[in-house]
This record gives structure tokens, C-alpha cells and sequence, in this order.
């Protein structure tokens, strides 16, 4: 396994839409453990193969002890609404108050091609939310109202004493 080096804001790979995972091969494990490890080593909550500058349609996430590995995610069902400070390895050191589902289910597949099916509440619903957001191209702040401060990490910490972990 290997640590990969995390793309950035401003790079143009962040925007592309992932093309959908079709082999289910040794490379594409790989790819997979890299990007636990690269999360892990961040550390993250989660991570998109975008990330990596690789546009597939694949993300890896772990809460509470929980690995979880998605290729071809759809999601299925969001409801509530939550807010928390949300981060993004991808735009490091900064964070913004952005409201998800309370909920979400997510089903795509393992990385042996079987069908998986995610569902959480909190912050596995924000992981699902902001995982598959990468996937389509997309990054937290871009749904964020235009008036939405968004803070830096040391900044936050000063404000209100918290800080939460990137996705």
C-alpha cells in the first residue's frame, strides 16, 4: 500500500465527474487500499478517488471504527436536515457550517463487484453526502449560500473551541 498525494483546490481533476468502475480487478484493489491508507495517513473520514486524481467512480470512508468501500454509488434516500463544520482534505485548513441529510442510503458495489448498501445517520450520512458530491465533480463549498463564512481551522478553534474531521 501507498500513500498518495492529496489533489487540491484549484486542481482541475477535483471537477470531473467519475466514469464508472468496470473491473473488478487486482489494479482497482490496489487503488482501494491506497486510498484507506491515503485517507488514514490524512487523516480523513473519507475519501474520493477524485482526491487522488483518479476519476473513478469510487470512495472509501470510515466512522466509528467502520470501513466502508463504494464503487458506483447512487444515493438512494436523504432526509432530515443537520448541520455541522464540514472540511475537506482537498481544501485543507479551512472549514464552513453546511447543512446535509440527517440520513442517507447509499447502494453501489464492493470492490469485488457485489452489491453494498450504506445507511446512516450523522456523520456517516454527511460521509455518504460529501463523498458522492466529489464524485459528481463537486466540493462542500460549492453548496454553500454566497453569504456563508467559511473559517479557518485555527480561526474556528478560537471561535467556538472545536474543530471536526476532514472528509
Amino acid at each position: 500500500m501507498a500513500v498518495l498525494p492529496i489533489v487540491t483546490l484549484g486542481d482541475a481533476r477535483l471537477r470531473r465527474v467519475g466514469q464508472p468502475v468496470v473491473r473488478f480487478d487486482r489494479e482497482l484493489a490496489r487503488l482501494i487500499d491506497d486510498m484507506i491508507e491515503t485517507m488514514d495517513d490524512a487523516p480523513g473520514v473519507g475519501l474520493a478517488a477524485q482526491q487522488v486524481g483518479v476519476d473513478l467512480q469510487l470512495c472509501v470512508m470510515r466512522i466509528d471504527d467502520q470501513l466502508y468501500e463504494v464503487a458506483n454509488p447512487q444515493i438512494l434516500h436523504r432526509s432530515g436536515e443537520e448541520g455541522a463544520w464540514e472540511g475537506c482534505l482537498s481544501v485543507p485548513g479551512y472549514r464552513a457550517w453546511r447543512l446535509r441529510g440527517e440520513h442517507a442510503v447509499m447502494t453501489g458495489q464492493d470492490r469485488h463487484g457485489r452489491k453494498v448498501t450504506i445507511s446512516g445517520h450523522g456523520e456517516l450520512a454527511r460521509a455518504i453526502q460529501h463523498e458522492y458530491d466529489h464524485l459528481q465533480g463537486e466540493l462542500y463549498i460549492d453548496g454553500l449560500p454566497p453569504d456563508q463564512e467559511i473559517l479557518t481551522e485555527d480561526e474556528l478553534e478560537r471561535r467556538f473551541g472545536e474543530a471536526s474531521e476532514a472528509d
